[in-house]
Order: C-alpha cells, then structure tokens, then sequence
C-alpha cells in the first residue's frame, strides 16, 4: 500500500496536503510532531470526508529526546488518535516501556480498532543481519501489530540486509515494513513492496518528503507500472 506522510509546517497547509494526497494514498500518515498546532480531529475528519478507502496512520516522533512531559504528550496524542478510531499508530521500540504498554492497552480496551506499529529507525547506518532481526523480535515482544525497522544505507549491499528480514516476518506471520533510507537506499523502497513489504512511503511532490531517499508517487507510480508489464 502506499502513504504519504503529511509533513506541512501548519494546520491549513496539513489540511490542504491531505485534499491534494487522498485521491493517490492507501494511507495517509499524520505527523503530529511537524504539523504545528496541528488539531488532530480535524485532520482526521479531513482524511474521512476525501473517501472511506484512505485509511489513517498517526505518528508522533520524539521531539525533544528525555523529556517526560513531552514524552507522556506524545502517547497521549497517540492514545487520542486511537480513540478516534484511526487505523494505525506508529510508536518507536525505544520508547519507555510504561508509556508503551499503556498505548497498547488503550487499543486492547477499544477491541483492537487500531493497528499498532512499532518502529526503530537507524538513521546512521545498518547493523548486521543479526541485529536486525533482533531488533524485529524486541518490536513483536512489544506487541506490535506491524513492526517497521528502516536504517541508512551507506552501501547498496545495507539495502540486502534489511530486505533479508522478509523471512523472519513470514515466519512469525506478522506484516513488516523495512527499507532503507538515503541516495543508497532508494532501491530498496522499489524492491521493498515487491516482496510484500506493508507499506511504501512515497512524497506527493518533490520537495515535501519526509525522509532522504524518499520517491514522489510519480516516481514510484512509473517504475512500478515498468516493472508489473508483462515481458
């Protein structure tokens, strides 16, 4: 499926990136922690009333590493959203275990309406398979729905690795998302949905992505028409 992170600086520019994203996306990711002052009920509201098939994923990364009030704001926003009935949420492995658990338990106690995602991002380079697929059994001990592991590729041969973790989702039967970021990376966000990756996060123009590497849907749309022809 593909998603399109809304990464707009204000509420206004948000609610307009979700009209002109709806008619492209599967998913459309909220970033709660860029869209400033952003009202999380009317950014859902605005993603429901572009067409029942756009489904909703709410994120909100840690903004200011340590602190525990921003830290408990953040669950919370995330625990709002599950109330609202989105679709997904996106919480970080490294996240404090409590604050974790209590995440988990708003989504048990509203019957499971929302899928959660627990993600690690490595935005310095790629650990050795091993460590990765470490990685990918501390997200499902988490209590991950969908586990998401993305690192930097410094060399084409990172993006091989962090594909190589498709068998350990296939034999744990949980979906995964995994690619790689930066200019070495971009392969992998191409293969990644051919071999069953969850979701592609792609930018709706360039200019607005959310992460290096990342493909416009133009971009991705054309490659993976190329690639799906017939020989």
């Amino acid at each position: 499926m593909i998603c399109i992170p809304i990464t707009a600086r204000t509420h206004a520019g948000a609610m307009r990136a979700i009209e002109g994203s709806a008619a492209v996306a599967d998913v459309i990711e909220l970033r709660m922690d860029l869209i400033h002052k952003g009202r999380l009920v009317e950014l859902i509201e605005q993603v429901r009333a572009c067409g029942e098939t756009v489904q909703v994923l709410v994120t909100h990364r840690p903004v200011a590493a340590g602190d525990p009030l921003q830290e408990r704001c953040r669950i919370d926003c995330l625990k709002e959203a599950v109330g609202l009935g989105v679709d997904y949420v996106d919480v970080e492995l490294e996240t404090e275990r409590a604050l974790r658990d209590d995440l988990r338990e708003a989504i048990v106690h509203l019957q499971r309406r929302t899928a959660l995602i627990v993600s690690h991002h490595d935005f310095e380079r790629t650990p050795p398979l091993k460590t990765l697929r470490s990685l990918f059994r501390r997200c499902v001990r988490a209590g991950a729905d969908i586990v998401k592991i993305v690192t930097w590729a410094g060399t084409p041969q990172d993006n091989l690795r962090v594909l190589g973790l498709m068998d350990a989702a296939e034999r744990e039967d949980i979906a995964l998302i995994n690619f790689c970021m930066g200019p070495q990376g971009r392969i992998s966000r191409i293969a990644a949905p051919m071999l069953g990756s969850y979701l592609s996060y792609v930018s709706l123009r360039r200019g607005g992505q959310s992460a290096s590497g990342q493909l416009t849907i133009t971009e991705m749309n054309k490659i993976m028409d190329i690639l799906r022809r017939d020989p």
